[in-house]
């Protein structure tokens, strides 16, 4: 894997970093995130995690967190506090889901981070109601889930570049598909040929912890 480090723990700065990262990738891609919900949905995907991704920096910045738990504790109620919508929910749950399963460990290794991919992944799916196939976020988070768990072997970097990859084709995937969740699905098969928002925000979201490892 040419480029990437051997880095193979994160800790709380770690994880800070890539919501940073996180953010300014929202804010960047706000206009196309709002553009893609107004094809399908209510038109505000982009302003409001901008808004939410905003605040939570801001919230870390001022009282930086000294573990990846606490890191993804403080996103996630940020998150649910200042997002309407489904978005603040769904990546509230998911975060405040891998909050838990990462505990008070002071760094997060491959079987760790695997570990809190799978039970954020799990919160999306009943917060969401939503299940494999559906046409949202969920499908994107299970394949980078699955992924991390099949490159467990070869540790953290390798996982967090499966996990990337994974969640770059899904989106793609997603794409003719018909939306069977979410405000999408009212469109029927006019959904067909659209890209869900949600998925492609929660790709960017694995393509940063991706770009952490490749630093």
């Amino acid at each position: 894997m040419g480029g990437v480090t051997m880095a193979e723990r994160l800790a709380a700065t770690d994880v800070t970093a890539v919501f940073r990262g996180f953010q300014q990738a929202v804010q960047r891609d706000r206009d196309l995130l709002t553009d893609l919900d107004t094809a399908v949905g209510d038109g505000d995907h982009g302003t409001n995690l901008d808004r939410g991704m905003r605040a939570a920096v801001e919230a870390l910045d001022a009282t930086p967190p000294d573990t990846p738990g606490a890191v993804f504790n403080l996103v996630g109620r940020r998150l649910v506090s200042t997002v309407g919508g489904a978005s603040g929910a769904l990546y509230g749950t998911a975060f405040l889901r891998a909050a838990k399963a990462a505990g008070a460990a002071p760094e997060l290794d491959a079987a760790g981070f695997a570990a809190v991919l799978r039970d954020a992944t799990t919160g999306i799916a009943e917060r969401g109601k939503c299940a494999a196939g559906d046409k949202t976020m969920y499908d994107v988070w299970t394949a980078a889930s699955a992924a991390a768990d099949a490159a467990l072997g070869d540790g953290l970097a390798a996982v967090l570049a499966a996990a990337s990859i994974a969640a770059d084709a899904a989106e793609q995937q997603l794409v003719p598909w018909q939306a069977r969740r979410g405000r999408a699905s009212y469109l029927g098969e006019r959904s067909e040929g659209h890209r869900d928002p949600g998925a492609v925000s929660s790709r960017l979201l694995f393509d940063c912890f991706a770009a952490w490892a490749a630093a």
